[in-house]
């Protein structure tokens, strides 16, 4: 009787593990095009808003609205691709001031989870980290649009757009002096508009 029960616990868990592994598989493997995706940010001086953008990035997009439990997300920044049309500034935001980035290169986003709003609205949900600082985080986006590419044959092209505000000083980006918020603004406006594809 032992016996039998434990042969069928065992055959239970194998299809368990077996259905979540046929499951991660099926989440739609994406590819960024990086000629066509930006990561541009917003933070006040004073009064006026000074822009940028990342110019570096690396990352792993697995997502399919039907199947959000398999979909996952890796980002990648290296904070050495800071462009701010200034390069005095630029210099200024690598250093121990802002982002060390000689002792932390990269800021990292990994998902947990998704969550659908609508049919084009979402939100996926993990860990970002800045200067060894990791915090959760829930970031919305919308899917601006799908379609095969006119011009590569059996290529689909996803379009995806979010928008959300993080406190720099959360991350500990502004030390000394910088943290203050007198002359540099708190919170950060980021962009990301993000070009995917994939074969048919």
């Amino acid at each position: 009787m032992y016996s039998t029960i434990k042969k069928i616990s065992f055959v239970l868990l194998f299809s368990a593990i077996s259905s979540l592994a046929v499951t991660a598989q099926n989440a739609t493997l994406w590819k960024i095009d990086k000629a066509h995706t930006s990561v541009n940010f917003s933070i006040k001086h004073f009064f006026s808003a000074v822009t940028g953008k990342f110019t570096g990035f690396e990352g792993n997009v697995n997502f399919d609205p039907a199947n959000l439990t398999a979909s996952s997300v890796n980002f990648s920044i290296p904070v050495k691709s800071v462009n701010t049309d200034d390069s005095k500034r630029d210099n200024h935001l690598q250093s121990t001031d802002f982002f060390d980035a000689a002792d932390y290169p990269n800021m990292t986003f990994t998902s947990s989870g998704f969550e659908k709003k609508s049919d084009k609205d979402y939100v996926v949900y993990g860990k970002l980290t800045i200067r060894n600082v990791s915090k959760d985080i829930a970031l919305p986006f919308k899917i601006t649009g799908e379609m095969e590419h006119p011009m590569m044959k059996g290529t689909i092209i996803l379009g995806l757009a979010s928008s959300f505000t993080i406190n720099r000083n959360d991350y500990s980006v502004g030390s000394g002096n910088w943290a203050s918020t007198m002359v540099v603004g708190d919170n950060v406006d980021i962009n990301i508009n993000m070009e995917l594809n994939r074969m048919k």
